[in-house]
């Protein structure tokens, strides 16, 4: 007898408050708005029970639903704010649904702003979850560009390095960038958990994570202008290819 697949949602945050990019989430990018592509991804994906968003905005559910996700709720206002922790949300989220008799064994948080994250992204980072044991969670991750091992603590007319190790006799921030030990930062593309981490121990992450490494443009985050300039430029030229989206673009 085959062993029971762990069931799993799809739960995209999308607050309407956004202030470096008024309504970044629905943004328009290629015709659709931006929190779209990451619906269609979900859905197509396969992987997800049911794919929900957690919004505060009545026009965010409304745009959510026409692309195939749903809102069975908002999200109270005290838990949208600009430094309100994904924990408020997310626990508020699971909760609500459990006591609508909709329980998980995992949830993936997809950021509506990272609008490469393909079908075959999800498929990947859940065979990937689901291969290993004894974690209790995945987190996109990409290599630093910028490695911290060159950074530095500036107070007043001083500075010490961000990261003080490294041989003394060649520190980091004086070395070849090929020279330093590999560093990894985390994007917004994907996270997937086992609901426990948050019922048991208010957290989204819990304490033993497992990296995914994102391809190519799957951990594109558009998060400011320049970025959304940059996203237009990657689709226009082919650079970074978008979920197929069906419906026709959102008028409402």
């Amino acid at each position: 007898m085959s062993k029971k697949q762990p069931t799993i949602v799809a739960l995209i945050p999308a607050r309407a408050g956004s202030k470096r990019v008024p309504d970044k989430n629905i943004r328009p990018l290629a015709g659709h708005p931006v929190m779209a592509y990451t619906i269609v991804a979900a859905l197509q994906s396969k992987v997800f029970s049911d794919v929900i968003v957690s919004t505060d905005s009545e026009r965010y559910a409304d745009i959510a639903r026409y692309y195939g996700a749903e809102v069975p709720f908002l999200r109270p206002t005290d838990l949208a704010g600009d430094v309100s922790p994904d924990i408020e949300w997310l626990e508020h989220t699971l909760t609500q649904l459990r006591e609508n008799g909709r329980e998980y064994d995992c949830f993936s948080i997809l950021r509506p702003t990272s609008p490469f994250r393909l079908p075959e992204t999800i498929q990947r980072a859940w065979q990937a979850f689901m291969a290993e044991v004894g974690v209790d969670s995945l987190r996109a991750v990409e290599k630093c560009l910028q490695h911290p091992g060159k950074m530095w603590v500036v107070r007043g007319n001083r500075m010490t390095p961000l990261l003080p190790l490294g041989p003394p006799d060649q520190p980091w921030h004086s070395s070849q960038y090929q020279s330093l030990p590999e560093v990894y930062v985390q994007n917004a593309s994907l996270e997937i958990a086992w609901t426990r981490v948050v019922f048991e121990g208010r957290s989204i992450a819990g304490n033993v994570l497992m990296p995914f490494l994102t391809r190519d443009y799957e951990g594109f985050d558009v998060n400011n202008p320049y970025d959304w300039e940059l996203a237009e430029h990657l689709v226009r030229n082919g650079q970074a290819r978008l979920p197929s989206v069906t419906q026709n673009p959102y008028l409402g």
